[in-house]
This record gives structure tokens, C-alpha cells and sequence, in this order.
């Protein structure tokens, strides 16, 4: 068998497994005219909790403004670009996404074509490596989704960087920063200077973090999390769910922590995976209820315990 496809077997499987992966009533769509300033450089879009909906970020400067992730499909992107023309006069624009799953990505297509795209290494390998597959698994879950999707295709990067890109504004920097392998291998992070603003992904949010990616580790997951932590973020808004401070970070390292320890104990007395899995999210049922992101987990973690 292809050595890639067992990987992107695992990749799409733990993607659709997901929380704001699954089919739900509500249609995936960035809504308009709720646009809100956060601070004094920082719009936010936010998702209202809406499955493959992600927080949207305007950053505006004197000069230019930057757009964090676009919706999913040109659709999406078109409706953020109109939010964008409403707080926004300025003509040089910056594009950049938290990871290239489709709801951050694949509305890229829809921005001027003066935009500036930028994407790390990391990210450019994610989409030679998976490119659409995940865009066809969205697509079959609802002809509503599959509308969006329709033609849609990864947006060329103009800026290629490999771990940080800083982009001046005009009174206000953005700080673009590769995280490595966390919920995918181009995770991307976001921090606006001086405004104390972090743009976090996947990384950290209010859902329970999902291991959607081959190329994850648990341990460096706790170490993206020490990193953001030293950022001193004063308020973070996670690609899904509402915003937040920095108490978000903690909560991510105790959760992560406790299935880290109690897989390892697990292990060590030749429980299987399988049957540590189990046991886990027996145990945590109560506090973490969302059973396939705790099973998610446990597997990275068991994989890394000695």
C-alpha cells in the first residue's frame, strides 16, 4: 500500500470526527452585519457557534489590513470581503489562515487579486500533501455544502515563510507564527501588536482540542501551548467558539496533562490502546463529555508513552 494513504485515511477520518465537522440543520454560513471591534485595530465575524463557520479577523491599520481565514467557499469569502469594505478604506490587503482545513481556507479565491497570501512551509506541505480530499468529504454532506465548495481551490501564496512573518500595518503589526503540528501541521497563529490580541486556531478554544492530524504529537502540543502562554495574549479568539483570555491556555494543559498521565499509567500496565481509550473517556466523561476528542487524544498520547 502507498505509504500516504494510510496517513490520509487517519487524517480524514479524525477530521470528520470532529465536533463542527459533523451534519448539522443549521447551514454553514458567515453572517453579515454583525461584524465586531474587539479593540482598536481588531474586527472580529464571529462564528456564532455555528458548525464550519470560523471566527473571521479584520485587522485594520493606516495603511493596509490584514483578513485571518475566509469562510468556507467563495461564497463565504465574498461575504467577508464585503464585511471588510465596511470597516476598512485601505487597498492593500493581507491574507492568512489558521490552518488549511476548507471553512478557514478555501473562500481565499474570492479576495482581489492585489491580496497578498501568506502561508508557511508547513502549511504549503499540508495542501500538497492533502489538497482537496477533505473539501469532497465536506461535500457529500450536505448539497448545501457541496454548493459552497463547488470548484473551490487553494489560493497560491504570494509570502512563504517558515516560522514567523511580521506585517506592519500602519500603527499596528501583525505577527504570523508556525506552530508546528498541532490540530493539523501548518497550524498558524496570529498575534496583533500592540492591541494584545491572539488569533489561535485550533490550538486553543473552548471545545477540547482534536488531534486531526498524522503528523500530531502530545507532547508538542503542550509545548505550542507553553509558546502561546509566553505571548501573553489579553484576549484570544479561537477559530471556533466564543472568545476568550488566557485562561484558555490553562485549561487546554490540564486537560491535556490528565489524558497524557493516565494514558501512560495505562500503558504501563499493558492496557491496550484501545482499552485505554475506553477507560479514558469513562473517566472524563463527566467534566470532558465529547468522547471522540478524548479517544483522540488518548491514541496520540498512548503512541508517545514509553
Amino acid at each position: 500500500m502507498n505509504a500516504f494513504l494510510p496517513r490520509l485515511v487517519f487524517f480524514l477520518g479524525a477530521a470528520c470526527s470532529l465536533g463542527h465537522v459533523v451534519a448539522q440543520p443549521v447551514n454553514p454560513v458567515v453572517r453579515e452585519g454583525v461584524t465586531e471591534k474587539i479593540s482598536e485595530h481588531v474586527h472580529v465575524i464571529p462564528d456564532g457557534s455555528v458548525p464550519l463557520v470560523p471566527n473571521v479577523g479584520l485587522v485594520v491599520g493606516t495603511r493596509a489590513t490584514f483578513v485571518i481565514d475566509t469562510g468556507l467557499g467563495v461564497k463565504n469569502g465574498q461575504a467577508v470581503w464585503r464585511e471588510v469594505t465596511k470597516v476598512s478604506p485601505n487597498a492593500e490587503l493581507y491574507l492568512g489562515t489558521t490552518h488549511f482545513h476548507p471553512e478557514h481556507d478555501l473562500g481565499a479565491q474570492a479576495f482581489p487579486a492585489n491580496t497578498k497570501m501568506l502561508r508557511s512551509t508547513d502549511q504549503q506541505k499540508d495542501i500538497a500533501e492533502f489538497g482537496l480530499q477533505m473539501a469532497r468529504t465536506f461535500s457529500a454532506r450536505s448539497p448545501f455544502v457541496a454548493d459552497l465548495l463547488k470548484d473551490a481551490g487553494f489560493r497560491p501564496a504570494d509570502i512563504v515563510f517558515e516560522r514567523e512573518q511580521a506585517v506592519d500595518l500602519g500603527g499596528v503589526r501583525v505577527r504570523v507564527i508556525a506552530m508546528g503540528a498541532n490540530h493539523t501541521r501548518g497550524d498558524t497563529v496570529f498575534l496583533i501588536e500592540p492591541d494584545g490580541i491572539l488569533f489561535s486556531g485550533d490550538i486553543v478554544m473552548r471545545p477540547l482540542p482534536a488531534f486531526a492530524s498524522p503528523y500530531s504529537t502530545m507532547r508538542h502540543w503542550l509545548e505550542s501551548l507553553d509558546a502561546l502562554a509566553k505571548l501573553q495574549p489579553k484576549r484570544i479568539v479561537p477559530s471556533h467558539g466564543p472568545m476568550g483570555d488566557a485562561t484558555l491556555i490553562g485549561d487546554y494543559r490540564v486537560y491535556l496533562s490528565t489524558v497524557r498521565d493516565r494514558t501512560a499509567e495505562l500503558k504501563k500496565q499493558g492496557r491496550s490502546v484501545d482499552e485505554a481509550a475506553q477507560m479514558v473517556t469513562t473517566e472524563l466523561q463527566g467534566k470532558y463529555p465529547d468522547r471522540g476528542r478524548v479517544t483522540g487524544a488518548v491514541r496520540a498520547a498512548y503512541a508517545e508513552a514509553p
